[in-house]
């Protein structure tokens, strides 16, 4: 079994600029994924998919290697994951690669560790009917409870269906934590859909999942951060 990790970090972000390199407790965002698949120790090549050359730089000193530039038209608004991931599989088994996992790891997630990339790795591998596994979380409160704001300044039930049942009735509801997606080669080859029955979850709790798409969001994250380094730290000295 060979594994490799394509990190995709574009150079475009618009809502956080150069959000794939700015400082992140003291270090370039992407340092974090970089080290995390590196201290894992799972991956024979941990790549960088990337159109921005400042980007390439960065992601080489922390580790990473950068042996192509994403073209252009992968690197808007509009390129989704598995497209990009497509891309790099492809490029790799063009130039001789062999290996039987891709995993992306996405560039903003500070929050991954090697250990649970490593419990990806082997939910796949325990069930080879499966195509991807991917860390999901559930949400904080029933979606089904959901509120809908109306144009005249009021709200609504989003699911009415629901308003007379109990929340410890409602089915539990989960979503996409955004951290890395395993995959097998073949998968990303053939652009097999990540959300489907044949995806495995790799379930994290909610003060590990941190969405960053807002300057809010990347100041909670700071703060989840160094609340996580403050248990650890804790932890060691007690």
């Amino acid at each position: 079994m060979t594994a490799i990790a394509i990190i995709p970090a574009r150079g475009g972000s618009k809502r956080i600029p150069r959000k794939n390199i700015k400082t992140f407790h003291g270090r370039p965002m992407i340092a974090y994924s970089i080290r995390a698949a590196l201290d894992s120790g799972l991956f024979a090549r941990v790549i960088v998919s990337t159109d921005d050359a400042e980007i390439a730089e960065v992601a080489r000193a922390y580790g990473a290697e950068v042996p192509f530039m994403r073209p252009a038209a992968l690197a808007d608004d509009h390129a989704g994951t598995v497209e990009v991931i497509q891309h790099a599989v492809g490029f790799l088994c063009e130039q001789g690669e062999v290996f039987t996992y891709a995993c992306c790891l996405y560039a903003t997630a500070p929050f991954v560790t090697p250990e649970d990339l490593a419990r990806g790795l082997e939910l796949l591998e325990e069930h080879p009917d499966k195509a991807y596994a991917f860390t999901v979380t559930d949400f904080a409160s029933p979606v089904q409870r959901a509120l809908r704001l109306r144009a005249d300044g009021g709200v609504e039930s989003l699911y009415p269906e629901f308003y007379e049942t109990r929340s410890q009735d409602l089915e539990p509801a989960f979503h996409d934590a955004g951290q890395f997606y395993w995959g097998r080669t073949e998968a990303w080859e053939q652009g097999a859909p990540l959300h489907a029955p044949h995806s495995l979850p790799v379930r994290l709790p909610r003060h590990r999942v941190q969405d960053i798409d807002t300057l809010d969001d990347w100041q909670r994250a700071e703060l989840l951060y160094e609340a996580l380094l403050t248990d650890v730290e804790r932890s060691c000295t007690s």
